[in-house]
């Protein structure tokens, strides 16, 4: 979520009650724990195939309200005041150069891959796009998980150096890289929203390099912390470290260590994502509804900003590509044959646009160099 997130609070963080404190623990990653725990009880109760369809139904379903919405915000909070932000006066030159590339030239080159690969047919194209979603995938998360963990930190008034942010980050990125060659493989066939493509290999030796430099990287961020607490003493680093563990060991490392819990990642994934929406918009919104600006309440505005989040999600994930693959895509042969896209092909590309853009939008949002995100700040 956050690459370069806000450090700059000056004095003792405000104290939070308790209550607020376990359910911010439980949103950016302490839910997890206890998704393992849900998982065994289900699968000793109902056993594994039972507990994996109601899990897999339930997570179709939740996606609506969870997973959907959180692509959907980023579209709102990113387009938002577009053209002041991107070629105004109020951005430093290299933020707008940012929203240049991730609001026109971005969306616009992946149109044009993605009617390339529709129009030939390319099954090839189409495919490639699909895996640079699925390696840009653990980019966002670690890059997110960090992101959680710095600002998370700062809040409680605890900053980290330079040095210590470029350790914690080598830790995210060797993580993020190691979950995407392990386990190594040749190139084979896959198939995702009815695509069937070509997967290119994963060699074993970058599986081998990116497991190293994970170890080394994880003994030198234990070391760097525990340095920081002989140091500056006791650190309020629980929650902030869940979030950043879970972003980069349960969601995506260890994701397949338990079949059920693998559904919910990316469900968490956007929960922790969403509290932070509501964070920056809480106290965006509250601050405009006082003087001298006296807009409409703060409740009414989230309320505003949460169903539109919820309708472009089903337009992104659901209305739109179902109406393009009802008037576009080609009819399936007696038999299923002639189709090599799949039943699917529109819903497929606009999947993959819409994750991939996602990734290059949060990218440019939640940077302490945007004026906007100050608001994360405000306790």
């Amino acid at each position: 979520m956050v690459s370069a997130p806000i450090t700059h609070l000056r004095g003792a963080a405000a104290p939070t009650p308790r209550r607020a404190q376990v359910a911010e623990f439980l949103v950016v990653g302490g839910l997890t724990p206890l998704c393992f725990v849900l998982s065994w009880l289900l699968r000793q109760s109902i056993g594994l195939s039972a507990a994996d369809m109601a899990v897999g139904f339930a997570m179709f379903h939740a996606a609506f309200i969870i997973n959907d919405p959180h692509f959907s915000v980023t579209y709102l909070l990113f387009y938002e005041d577009f053209k002041e932000r991107a070629f105004g006066s109020a951005f430093p030159t290299a933020l707008r150069i940012r929203y240049w590339l991730a609001g026109l030239l971005v969306p616009a080159a992946l149109v044009i891959w993605a009617i390339g690969a529709l129009v030939t047919p390319n099954v090839d194209a189409l495919g490639l796009m699909m895996q640079l979603m699925f390696f840009l995938v653990g980019w966002h998360y670690v890059k997110q998980g960090f992101g959680v963990m710095v600002v998370l930190s700062a809040r409680r008034g605890l900053r980290f150096s330079q040095a210590e942010r470029w350790i914690i980050l080598a830790h995210c990125f060797t993580g993020w890289i190691y979950a995407w060659a392990n386990p190594h493989r040749a190139g084979q066939l896959e198939q995702v929203k009815e695509l069937v493509y070509f997967a290119l290999p994963r060699p074993h030796l970058i599986e081998v390099v990116s497991l190293g430099a994970l170890v080394v990287s994880g003994v030198a961020l234990i070391a760097t912390l525990v340095r920081k607490r002989l140091r500056e003493g006791p650190l309020p680093l629980f929650t902030p470290l869940t979030a950043l563990l879970s972003s980069i060991w349960l969601w995506m490392i260890w994701s397949d260590v338990d079949p059920l819990v693998k559904y919910m990642a990316p469900a968490l994934h956007s929960i922790q994502y969403l509290y932070f929406v509501w964070l920056l918009k809480r106290n965006e919104t509250q601050s405009r509804e006082r003087e001298p600006l006296f807009e409409r309440p703060s409740r009414e505005r989230l309320a505003f900003l949460a169903l539109s989040a919820l309708a472009l999600g089903w337009l992104l994930f659901h209305g739109a590509p179902s109406l393009l693959d009802a008037m576009f895509a080609p009819a399936r042969l007696p038999g299923g044959a002639g189709v090599s896209l799949g039943p699917t092909p529109y819903f497929a590309a606009l999947y993959a646009f819409v994750n991939i853009h996602h990734y290059f939008m949060d990218y440019v949002i939640w940077r302490r160099d945007n004026p906007r995100t100050r608001y994360l700040t405000v306790r």
